[in-house]
Formats: structure tokens, C-alpha cells, sequence
């Protein structure tokens, strides 16, 4: 589990067919190399890899088929990529974004990106399986990165957020351009919302008055969930 606040900026290459290597480039980078320890989860880019072999300044991780079909590390590498890279969850570690499980729903695309004077607001959009979890001042995560969404239209999937300065200047997002691909993930919260809803709607039964018969939408209005 994550918390969507990078630590590093690193580098990522491939070295075999599901194999990468990641390298630590900042002077954060102590934050991810000072306990690492073989096992270890690490979120590239959002993705939850697991430490392989310790490198002076970096780490080898290995990726599984699904997770090549559902991110950017599927996507043919032509050039040094930059991603972003944060240690797992410690408990008792301060929350600070949201909880991130690293477990990432699948790619969106950058569409555009505006300077101003506090932040950049960048537009960009999601596929539909993904679109679903997506609220107005609700959160995601983008490139494994806390966001708050500033706006949504459902119409066409696609949403907006406001980057300060600190992020964009310590993340990748200041090598994104339009067309860039990024890997989203969905509020876990949302996902166990609908699924509770979900069951409560497909397994109706009388109750006694002592009874509970799942969360439904009747429940949630009922206890102030408008």
C-alpha cells in the first residue's frame, strides 16, 4: 500500500523480456534506497513491483503479463524514461495523499496542459472501466501520484487536475506532453462502495428488523448518504 507522495524521480530500462532495471536519479532518492531489502514493494509509475536484486542506486523488478497489458511498461521503449518511485506504507507513516494500492486499473492519456499562476491544470482522459470511480474533488492516481479531480465530465471521460509546483517539479509529470500515456488508478474506496452495492442489489431477501440486508442505495439515504 502507498500513499500516492513521491519520493524519487528514477530511470527505467528494460534488461529482458519482463525484467527492468530502475535507477534512483535525485537527491530524495535515500528515502527509497536507505532500507531497501530484497521483497520489498516499490510503486514505478504507480505499478507495485517487487525487489529482485539490489543495485548500488536502484533495484531489478520483474512485471507479469497483466501488468504489461495494463500499463505503460507494456508500451515499446524507445528512449530513457523517467518514472516516479515510492517506498511502500510504513504503519504508523502519516497519510498524506490517499491510499494507493499500486494495483493500476489501466492507461489514460494526457491531453493537455495549462500554466498558471499557481499550479498547472492538466485535461486528460480515462477509459470507461476507470472513468466509473472518477468524482468531482474525489481522488486518483496518476502515474502513482495522490491527485485531487478538480472536474469531471462524464460525457467524455474526461477529467481535470490542478498540479502545484512542488509535484511537477519533483515528478515526471514535467516530461509529459499531449499524447503522453499514463497509468490511472481508481479510489479504492469507490471500488469496494460499488461492490457492496452491487451485491446488495443482486441478492434481495426479506429482513426482520433486526436483520441487514447489505449497503443499498436505500441504506446510504436512509443514513444521511445523499
Amino acid at each position: 500500500m502507498f500513499t500516492g507522495l513521491i519520493q524519487s524521480l528514477g530511470t527505467i530500462k528494460p534488461i529482458g523480456e519482463h525484467s527492468w532495471q530502475i535507477t534512483c536519479v535525485t537527491h530524495l532518492s535515500n528515502a527509497i534506497m536507505q532500507d531497501l531489502a530484497l521483497g520489498d514493494s516499490i510503486a514505478v509509475d504507480g505499478i507495485c513491483l517487487t525487489v529482485e536484486k539490489i543495485l548500488k542506486d536502484g533495484f531489478i523488478a520483474t512485471a507479469s503479463p497483466e501488468t504489461l497489458r495494463r500499463t505503460t511498461l507494456g508500451q515499446e521503449q524507445t528512449q530513457q524514461r523517467y518514472v516516479n518511485l515510492e517506498a511502500s506504507l510504513r504503519v504508523g507513516s502519516k497519510v498524506g495523499g490517499h491510499f494507493v494500492m499500486g494495483h493500476v486499473d489501466g492507461m489514460g492519456q494526457l491531453l493537455s496542459v495549462e500554466q498558471t499562476a499557481t499550479s498547472w491544470e492538466m485535461t486528460l482522459n480515462a477509459p470507461k472501466e476507470i472513468a466509473r470511480y472518477i468524482v468531482p474533488k474525489g481522488s486518483i492516481a496518476v502515474n502513482g501520484i495522490s491527485l485531487t479531480v478538480a472536474d469531471y465530465q462524464p460525457e467524455t471521460m474526461q477529467f481535470k487536475v490542478a498540479v502545484i509546483p512542488v509535484t511537477y517539479a519533483e515528478t515526471n509529470f514535467q516530461y509529459l506532453n499531449p499524447g503522453s500515456w499514463v497509468n490511472l488508478e481508481g479510489d479504492i474506496l469507490g471500488k469496494y462502495v460499488e461492490k457492496f452495492l452491487s451485491v446488495g442489489n443482486q441478492d434481495p431477501k426479506p429482513t426482520t428488523n433486526n436483520e441487514f440486508d447489505g449497503i443499498t442505495p436505500s441504506f446510504l439515504t436512509e443514513h444521511g448518504y445523499l
